[in-house]
């Protein structure tokens, strides 16, 4: 099965405080790596959890909060001093090229690479990119200004050959490649044979949803239902939950809610306020509601299908 997992860089929420760090994720597919959010030092949590930094070839940004932007000017000017000429795709919404071209200016710096902006429309749920291995689409979220969660979905695979019928068949190349595109055969001595003989389902394609910053949001479930595996802000716990109405977050319990109406695979929890020294708090209160729910531990992978 291919690689697909999720580099958990910073867990923090607002500011960086007691060991966590603001947010930041890479998500890795195969040889392909897709920076999530970049908060204040990211680039030194890329270093120090020796993520591949100029591998990166799309960042997607939730939204504009400085706890996950800030770190971004600083990535994209180091880049230049690597000489990087590799193209960049930074989606995020409306705002952000705007603020670094501010920066960029004022400092006198000119990137040696090309970078493309693509504004997220964050009202919508649709296809914002995609390559030869994922799709990734928006999530409209609930926060104070305009924000975007993502789902990154695995593309459909080619059927799997049964090697046995290779060599019962004498199946050639051209053969092979139509019964792996679900097309019937055609023998030498005018057999047909059936792709459903020849062939076994790929694996269950899988799913990786990025939900940070937002209140609970009843949309969600229904844009991101049976995902494998769920990263959902739980910036309070239940004593907090007022607190969390006005600032427009959630609580661990209330992500665990959302996790358990979508009928998610796993939980994982994160954007924890400084308040909390432990995680185990908010993991214990989200584990009532939703028992497969995992506080965020920095700089450790995560699988996205298969336990945690």
């Amino acid at each position: 099965m291919s690689r697909f997992e999720v580099l958990l860089l910073g867990i923090g929420a607002a500011l960086p405080d007691r060991g966590r760090h603001p947010s930041a994720q890479v998500l890795r597919y195969e040889e392909c790596f897709y920076l999530i959010d970049c908060g204040e030092g990211t680039q030194m949590r890329l270093s120090d959890c020796k993520a591949p930094k100029q591998k990166l070839n799309q960042i997607f940004i939730s939204h504009l909060h400085g706890d996950h932007v800030y770190g971004l000017i600083g990535l994209l000017t180091s880049y230049t001093l690597f000489n990087r000429q590799t193209p960049l795709d930074i989606f995020a919404p409306e705002g952000l090229e705007e603020m670094i071209a501010v920066q960029l200016r004022w400092s006198r710096c000119a990137l040696s690479y090309p970078v493309a902006y693509h504004v997220i429309d964050t009202e919508r749920h649709c296809l914002l990119f995609e390559d030869k291995y994922l799709q990734v689409y928006s999530l409209p979220l609930s926060h104070r200004i305009p924000t975007s969660g993502f789902l990154f979905c695995e593309k459909p695979r080619p059927l799997n050959i049964r090697a046995e019928k290779i060599e019962e068949y004498a199946l050639d190349f051209t053969q092979i490649k139509q019964a792996k595109a679900g097309q019937d055969v055609v023998l030498s001595d005018g057999r047909l044979i059936l792709h459903t003989e020849l062939t076994h389902p790929p694996a269950s394609l899988r799913r990786y949803a990025y939900c940070s910053d937002t209140a609970f949001d009843e949309r969600l479930p229904g844009l991101i239902q049976g995902v494998d595996l769920l990263y959902h802000e739980s910036t309070f716990d239940n004593s907090h939950e007022m607190e969390a109405s006005i600032s427009r977050h959630s609580t661990a319990a209330q992500a665990a809610e959302i996790a358990r109406r979508a009928d998610a695979k796993q939980l994982l929890l994160g954007h924890f306020s400084p308040r909390y020294p432990d995680e185990g708090l908010l993991e214990a209160e989200a584990r009532v509601v939703f028992t497969d729910s995992t506080a965020g531990r920095e700089g450790r992978w995560y699988p996205v299908g298969g336990g945690l």
